[in-house]
C-alpha cells in the first residue's frame, strides 16, 4: 500500500513538473526586475542581482537602520535612543531604493506574486532571531474599502509565504485598520505619524490569540516607522507579550524627508 501510495504521489509530482515546465514554454518567467527571461520563476537576472542592496550587521539593534561602521550587538542609532520604539526589534533584507522599489512596487499595486518565495527566504534569513521566538506571524492591515479596490493585501502574501517557510501560524485578521485616512506617499515621519495615530485596533475576537504572545509583525516597506509603532500599539493594548517587525525593505535615507 505503501509502495503505491509513493508510486501515486510521484506520478502527480511528475505530471506537476510536466506542467510547469510546459507553461515556461508558453510563458517563460522573467525577471522581477527586467523583461530577461530567466531558468525559474522569482529569479532575478545578474545584472539587476548585482544593483539590489541587501542590509545586514551592525544595525540598530531596534529598528534595524544600518551602521557604517562596526557597534556593539546591542547598540541603538540617534532616533532609538532619543525615542525608544514600541516593538522589541524590526528587520528588513533590503534596503529600499531605486532598485528594490520594483520589487515593491509590482507586488503591492500589480499583485506580483511569483517572488513571494524568494522575498520569504531573504526575510527569514534577515529576521531569524525573531522567527525563532515569535508565536505567531500578523500582517499589517489595509482598511476594507482598500482592500475591496486592490483585493489583495501584500503584506498578508508576505506574512503566509514567510509563515510557510518556517512553519508558523498567520492570523491575517488580527488587525484591522478602523479608518482610512489619506495615502502615506510624500509625507514626512511627523505626518506620518499623525496620519495613522489611531487608525489600527485588534480585530473582533482576536484578543485571545494574542495576548500573552509574541507577535512578529509583517509589512512591505519600513519608511519612517509610523505604521509599524501604531499596529505595535495596538497590539500591545491587546496584550501581546511582545512585537517583532519585518518587512521587505526599509528606507536607509533620513527619517524626515518626504518620501
Amino acid at each position: 500500500m505503501a509502495g503505491s501510495q509513493g508510486r501515486q504521489s510521484g506520478r502527480q509530482s511528475g505530471a506537476r513538473s510536466l506542467l510547469a515546465r510546459a507553461a515556461d514554454v508558453v510563458w517563460p518567467p522573467r525577471s522581477l526586475l527586467s523583461d530577461a527571461i530567466v531558468d525559474r520563476p522569482g529569479a532575478i537576472d545578474a545584472a539587476h542581482w548585482a544593483r539590489l542592496q541587501f542590509l545586514g550587521p551592525p544595525w540598530c539593534a531596534a529598528c534595524g537602520f544600518p551602521f557604517a561602521t562596526v557597534e556593539a550587538p546591542d547598540a541603538l542609532c540617534g532616533a532609538c535612543t532619543a525615542a525608544p520604539p514600541p516593538y522589541a526589534s524590526a528587520r528588513a533584507p533590503l534596503a529600499y531604493d531605486d532598485e528594490s522599489r520594483r520589487l515593491v512596487l509590482d507586488l503591492k499595486r500589480s499583485g506580483r506574486r511569483d517572488g513571494l518565495r524568494v522575498f520569504a527566504g531573504w526575510m527569514a534569513e534577515a529576521g531569524a532571531a525573531m522567527l525563532a521566538e515569535a508565536d505567531l506571524l500578523v500582517p499589517a492591515p489595509l482598511h476594507w474599502t482598500r482592500l475591496l479596490e486592490r483585493r489583495f493585501n501584500q503584506s498578508a502574501w508576505l506574512a503566509q509565504a514567510v509563515g510557510a517557510r518556517a512553519g508558523m501560524p498567520v492570523l491575517v485578521d488580527a488587525l484591522v485598520r478602523r479608518r482610512r485616512r489619506r495615502s502615506q506617499h510624500g509625507l514626512t515621519a511627523s505626518q506620518r505619524r499623525r496620519n495613522v495615530a489611531g487608525v489600527y485596533r485588534i480585530g473582533p475576537g482576536k484578543a485571545p490569540a494574542v495576548a500573552g504572545r509574541i507577535v512578529l509583525l509583517v509589512d512591505d516597506v519600513f519608511t519612517t516607522g509610523a505604521t509599524a509603532e501604531a499596529c505595535t500599539r495596538a497590539l500591545l493594548r491587546a496584550k501581546a507579550r511582545k512585537v517583532h517587525v519585518l518587512t521587505l525593505a526599509r528606507v536607509v535615507r533620513p527619517v524626515d524627508v518626504v518620501i
